[in-house]
């Protein structure tokens, strides 16, 4: 069964161009490690909530947008794989991706404000459904 990274940022809203080219650019790693798609989506209907809601969760500024992203891989193992690659190429810069380069290719927002996590489906409906 597919396996979901879900991720949740405050982007700059004047960024936008500069997070679109960091993640054209960047995202190819996960294809190149296994991933079977890559969305990024910038949020354009993200309504404040009266307890909590995407804004609070990453404490978005007035001037910033949420982006809604996630990655997804074949199974469980295929991730956890991509995961331990790119670890070693963060801690080892010989096998480093010049895509993940943070002086060729810098986060255009504040990374300690993003929260991301992995998700096991357990329903899927539509059209690439297999049950």
């Amino acid at each position: 069964m597919s396996y979901i990274d879900g991720f949740v940022i405050a982007v700059p809203t004047a960024n936008k161009q500069k997070f679109i080219d960091h993640a054209e650019l960047g995202d190819g790693v996960f294809i190149d490690l296994g991933a079977t798609r890559v969305l990024e989506c910038w949020g354009d209907d993200v309504k404040d909530g009266k307890l909590t809601d995407f804004r609070k969760a990453v404490q978005a500024k007035d001037d910033e947008t949420v982006v809604f992203s996630w990655i997804e891989w074949p199974d469980k193992a295929t991730r956890d794989a991509a995961m331990a690659k790119l670890t070693e190429m963060m801690s080892d810069p010989s096998k480093a991706d010049p895509r993940m380069d943070p002086n060729k290719n810098p986060m255009p927002f504040d990374g300690k404000r993003l929260i991301f996590g992995g998700f096991a489906p357990v329903v899927e409906v539509g059209s690439q459904s297999t049950s």
